[in-house]
């Protein structure tokens, strides 16, 4: 039907067939109407694999007929189709590779191949092209692997056929490119490939053709088998005893799908687009019948991921199938017996007999231990690979309650050495998911945020693997501390299954905290462990968010908060481990957003927590005794610079209670110091910036006359240098000066340099004095990641009656100069900001400030309270 419909198309084209030159309108229609077509035929359900054909089909005939009309009958030359379309297979907007291949020099036909080359591309296609003699295309075949795979791939569309054959005989593997230099090369080329994706196909945009699992995996197994066996379709495998008939049929229900998607990407945009993009995931969702919501584009994404781990998981089958007999056929020598189940030959592992696995299931489990023990084997013998695959549905519950598998599995995580490894293999083969059921529900889990890097089983293993890294020393300098700590707690073993079951419950709805722990409580039992061991274990479950909010949603300077926190925490043990989860997490989320600032956070929360525990949560830690103790402290500083002890008091007298409680003394220090340095800064506003070590920042300080705008003009200007504000102090001294602190970082999450400081520092000091500093009031443009996204603002208030203070909690989309919006909110509010601090996640903003009226009293009226999130949401809804 679909090629009936295509050669209509064609018959009415060719009635311009005498026309020269030919008229590009038809054509163009006719490629459009071809086109149109496809994509009808696409939305009423036509299979993909139909229409992918038709289209190279009827790509072929256009060429043809245009090759006729732009090439003299007798020239020595040949049109041929390589690469993917070579293999008969065209997207909608794929490239249309073609080799232009003459028997002498190329350009003795220039004059013919250039308007033919032209006259493809006005009417529509998508050419990649190269023009070569017959001598040039061996010689550029030899030098590079990728042109040899494209003209092996390669199909002959007009011109001379007999030179083509002679061109495919030249460039063959018995002239060049034997299958082992060709396995060789494409094997690089594949590993190449999968770590410019991280070793992942499951990110949160991924490449449908490109990333690991992709289409490019599928064609590297036909790539080698046809270099190899001469094999031109993967059945072909078959018969050669490579492929079985349920992993030939899983390999191509993967490409099925891939090719679905492919197509439907290449409709929805219009263009040749091979990514999964945000903006793209919500409309593919809803052609495919998921829905459009966010639960929606989590389910289509997943039937996505746990295909390409599947496939990732047959390619990695395969080519050490490809390794062994192309590479190793010669190598692998004699078994060294292991037990009497493995051995290993030529370095790999492998099953000593092939039933062992159905006599004995739990040697799936041993399997993962003996390549602990024996760090010298590279690797598992495909045939082992193919046996684990063949019989992992015997992990059953009866198994999973055997006393002997659980003690396997205790064993692997007690290991000094490859736990990561031997997990992220288990996970491979599909085994851990049959051992743990609850890892099924979250293998290709993703999240519908920017926040969440990585599908739910992903990160999970990369939580566990972060626990590994702490124990190293070569990884030492990414957290000193961790690296002190985990050599102290006593079990090792407890803080991975907090890793593996900290997000184990996610996508059942309700609590995945609470859920977990469940979960995580019942697997401790069935696994023998104590009840102390098995209680730490489901609190770290249950609070494995705790520290991370705290240090980022609380105002982890204020005393009371700490005194909250260390009574929730209770032991310096069960601080100790949940700093390490909370650490391992944060970095397994989204390394993009793991930065110095909030390792210094969660760093002082630690040790300020383990001071109050240390000396009884009975005694919790006086506020006066906390001031007199900065105080102390940053005045030993000054006076050991010769500064006076009444210049000093003096100075102070004009600060606030609550700077002396979020300021640490090496701060007081270096504002003192500047202030008693300082001219008269009444008039003028001076600007100064130091790294912050304990806060992991660069620190800018302002200093100068107080103004209702002021917040709003300095975090504008911040936002315009392209900095990430991380959090603000704000405090107004009894003489109406402004003494601000702004905690930034570069875009990239690393302090600023001292050439950019001094950049910041002009700006700053050239732009605050103005009556409206430039940049406010313009905000930049909504990144392409962040369009993709609507989040709803929701705005919530809660009374500090200690301080004295109202503090206000904002989540929104995330956007350039949204502190700066708030500021101008607060200041046509008539209200004072004391401090602010900023957290993202993902596209939202999670941020809290602390305010007053002008006259320092909380804001307590619930109608004010009102008209500032009234105004608020209209602000933010403007300029969305």
């Amino acid at each position: 039907m679909i090629s009936a419909e295509l050669d209509a198309i064609l018959v009415e084209l060719d009635g311009h067939r005498d026309v020269r030159p030919p008229p590009l309108k038809p054509w163009k229609e006719a490629h459009a109407r071809a086109t149109e077509h496809l994509y009808s035929a696409f939305r009423d359900g036509v299979d993909v694999v139909e229409l992918v054909h038709a289209r190279a089909a009827f790509i072929d005939a256009l060429l043809a007929r245009a090759w006729r009309l732009h090439l003299p009958p007798d020239a020595a030359a040949a049109l041929v189709a390589v690469g993917g379309y070579g293999r008969g297979e065209l997207h909608p907007h794929s490239d249309v590779d073609v080799l232009i291949l003459t028997t002498n020099d190329p350009q003795t036909l220039a004059e013919h191949i250039e308007p033919l080359v032209m006259f493809l591309w006005d009417i529509g296609l998508e050419i990649g092209h190269s023009t070569r003699s017959l001598t040039q295309c061996v010689a550029a075949a030899r030098d590079d692997v990728t042109i040899a795979t494209n003209l092996m791939e390669s199909r002959h569309l007009a011109g001379e056929e007999r030179l083509f054959r002679e061109m495919l005989a030249l460039t063959g593997p018995h002239h060049l490119w034997p299958s082992d230099a060709f396995f060789r090369a494409k094997l690089a080329e594949q590993r190449a490939r999968h770590a410019a994706a991280d070793e992942s196909g499951q990110d949160l945009e991924p490449n449908i053709k490109n990333n690991p699992g992709g289409l490019r995996d599928i064609q590297m197994i036909g790539w080698v088998a046809k270099r190899h066996f001469g094999a031109t379709r993967l059945s072909h495998l078959k018969t050669h005893g490579f492929l079985t008939e349920e992993e030939y049929q899983a390999l191509k229900a993967g490409e099925h799908l891939l090719w679905e998607i492919r197509f439907a990407l290449h409709m929805i945009t219009d263009r040749h687009e091979d990514r999964l993009l945000f903006e793209h995931q919500r409309r593919l969702a809803e052609l495919f019948g998921y829905g459009s919501d966010n639960p929606a584009v989590e389910r289509f994404m997943q039937s996505y991921y746990r295909t390409v781990i599947e496939l990732q998981r047959l390619n990695e089958m395969l080519l050490q199938l490809f390794h062994e007999a192309i590479l190793l056929k010669n190598e692998l020598g004699e078994p060294v017996r292991i037990n009497r189940r493995f051995q290993a030959r030529g370095n790999y592992l492998e099953v000593s007999n092939p039933a062992i696995f159905a006599r004995s299931p739990l040697a799936m489990l041993e399997l993962f231990l003996i390549l602990q023990q024996h760090p010298q084997l590279e690797g598992v013998r495909a045939n082992t690979i193919r046996a684990v695959r063949a019989h992992r549905h015997l992990i059953d519950a009866r198994l999973r309650a055997d006393i002997r598998a659980r003690s396997l599995f205790m064993e692997i995580l007690r290991q000094p050495a490859g736990v990561t490894h031997a997990l992220r293999r288990m996970h491979r083969y599909g085994v851990l998911s049959r051992y743990l059921p609850a890892f099924r529900t979250i293998t290709g889990l993703m999240q519908f945020d920017l926040f969440h890097l990585y599908t739910v089983d992903e990160h999970t293993l990369m939580v566990v693997r972060n626990v590994r890294r702490f124990t190293l020393s070569e990884h030492a300098g990414e957290c000193r501390l961790c690296h002190e700590l985990v050599t102290q707690i006593p079990k090792l073993e407890l803080l991975y299954l907090a890793a593996l079951f900290h997000d184990i419950a996610k996508g059942r709805g309700g609590d995945h905290s609470e859920l977990g722990v469940v979960d995580a409580r019942g697997f401790c039992v069935d696994h023998g462990l104590s009840p102390y061991d098995t209680e730490l274990v489901a609190w770290l479950v249950r609070q494995h968010l705790l520290m991370s909010y705290t240090a980022q949603r609380k105002d982890i300077d204020d005393p009371a908060v700490i005194t909250d926190f260390a009574a929730r925490v209770g032991t310096i043990e069960r601080l100790s481990y949940l700093y390490l989860l909370t650490v391992a997490d944060m970095r397994g989320t989204n390394p993009e957003l793991w930065n110095a600032w909030k390792s210094a956070l969660l760093s002082r929360l630690y040790h300020r927590t383990r001071e109050v525990l240390a000396s009884g949560l009975d005694n919790p830690e006086d506020e006066n005794a906390r001031i007199q103790a900065v105080q102390d402290a940053a005045r030993q500083l000054l006076e050991s610079e010769g500064h006076a002890d009444e210049a000093i008091r003096l100075c102070w007298i004009n600060f606030s209670t609550e700077y002396f409680l979020q300021t640490p003394p090496e701060a007081v220090a270096w504002h003192t110091r500047l202030m008693l340095a300082a001219p008269d800064t009444r008039h003028r506003t001076q600007v100064h910036l130091r790294d912050d070590p304990e806060r992991g920042c660069t620190e800018i300080f302002t200093l100068g006359p107080d103004r209702d705008d002021l917040f709003a003009d300095t975090t504008a200007l911040l936002d315009r240098l392209g900095l990430d504000i991380l959090g603000a102090r704000i405090d107004t001294t009894t003489e109406g000066l402004s003494i601000n602190s702004y905690f930034v970082l570069e875009a990239d999450g690393t302090p600023l340099t001292p050439e950019r400081a001094h950049e910041v520092q002009l700006l700053l000091e050239k732009h605050l004095d103005e009556p409206a500093a430039k940049g406010r009031g313009i905000p930049g443009r909504l990144p392409r990641r962040l369009r993709a996204f609507d989040r709803e603002t929701g705005i919530d208030f809660q009374q500090d009656q200690e301080r004295r203070l109202t503090i206000m909690h904002l989540s929104t989309h995330d956007r350039p100069g949204l502190l700066s919006m708030v500021g101008a909110v607060l200041a046509e509010q008539g209200l004072r900001l004391h401090s602010a601090r900023v957290s993202t996640e993902g596209e939202v903003a999670r941020d809290w400030f602390t305010l007053s009226d002008r006259n320092d009293r909380p804001i307590t009226d619930p109608q004010r309270l009102d008209r500032l999130r009234e105004q608020l949401e209209i602000q933010l809804t403007a300029e969305r």
